[in-house]
């Protein structure tokens, strides 16, 4: 079962050829309506795109052995109720890290370069040549809360735009660091005090909720500018809109939100300093490609005990070792 949109061709032809049936779930299906649909179809396996898989609908499930995410992001999963039953949470890690990372760049160059004011100046018949003043992004400073692989591919771009790059991960091994020449930083404080943007790569749990607050919002060089392209519940966005109306904050480039969609009347939507899209980061087809391919072999690799990478298997901790569900 798949909870979303059609797949890449190449992950439909992976299904096709091991023998399997795909069942598609329309975006966001409510609960409800998904714990009835799971009842009907009982699915062995569910690969994992919009809406949420609460207790409930993996309780409805009484053949199911695995769940994949189409991506890596897995604060949609009830992690504690799949390891329960045994099942392991699997994601597509790295698949997609290029693309989000192109677009994370996007972002913060929208941002620092004011692109939007500018295009919207022009077609208003505006030339606000004359009084206006930009930013250079050469020898500014970019923060990386996070660094997994993502992270180090907006990292390496960073330093191709000869930006000055730091790094905040208690997870990653110096090692890592090293490889890239990115300057490891042992506080996230430190990352705030000192960056000129400052990117989000964290996955959503209850020790990262509104990890960037008013608090943390304050220690940050006034006009500083905001990525995130990993959870919006990282952010808390009460406090980054009153930042980025006071000017404490300079802008903010945002591919995600608290909750998803987000209101028609949010009020990032009235904001001139801030770019936004719709969570696409990873939405190319070169990353859909990869990412459908390992979200399905990934189900076929469990179901039939081929294993997986170990990595890949997020509650792995929780279930105590590497699932066997040849049987």
């Amino acid at each position: 079962m798949i909870t979303g949109p059609e797949l890449h061709p190449a992950a439909t032809k992976v299904i096709q050829d091991r023998g399997y049936e795909a069942i598609y779930v329309p975006p966001y299906t409510p609960p409800e309506t998904l714990i009835a649909m799971v009842s009907e179809h009982d699915p062995s396996g569910i690969l994992v795109r919009m809406g949420q898989i609460t207790e409930e609908v993996i309780s409805a499930c009484s053949s199911l052995k695995v769940l994949s995410k189409h991506g890596v992001g897995v604060d949609n999963i009830d992690l504690n109720a799949a390891s329960k039953r045994g099942i392991p949470v699997i994601n597509a890690v790295g698949a997609n890290a290029k693309s989000v990372a192109e677009h994370g760049i996007t972002l913060m160059l929208m941002a620092i370069k004011q692109s939007l004011r500018l295009d919207a100046s022009v077609r208003e018949g505006k030339w606000i040549k004359p009084q206006f003043s930009g930013t250079e992004v050469s020898g500014k400073t970019l923060g990386l809360v996070g660094f997994g692989t993502i992270a180090r591919h907006m990292g390496k771009i960073a330093q191709g735009l000869e930006m000055n790059v730091l790094a905040y991960d208690p997870f990653v091994t110096d090692e890592a660091f090293a490889e890239l020449g990115i300057t490891r930083r042992k506080e996230i404080e430190s990352i705030l005090k000192d960056a000129d943007v400052v990117s989000l790569h964290c996955p959503l749990t209850k020790e990262t909720s509104q990890l960037i607050n008013e608090e943390r919002i304050n220690l940050m060089k006034h006009g500083a500018i905001i990525v995130n392209t990993a959870r919006g519940g990282l952010i808390d966005e009460v406090a980054l809109e009153k930042a980025l109306l006071d000017g404490r904050i300079g802008a903010a480039g945002l591919d995600t939100f608290a909750v998803e969609p987000p209101p028609l009347d949010h009020p990032f939507f009235t904001l001139p300093n801030i770019v936004v899209s719709p969570h696409v980061g990873g939405v190319t087809d070169e990353a859909a490609a990869r990412v459908g391919v390992d979200a399905v072999l990934g189900i076929i690799q469990i179901l039939e005990g081929e294993g997986v990478a170990p990595v890949r298997i997020v509650n792995s901790k929780a279930l105590g070792e590497q699932p066997k569900l040849s049987a």
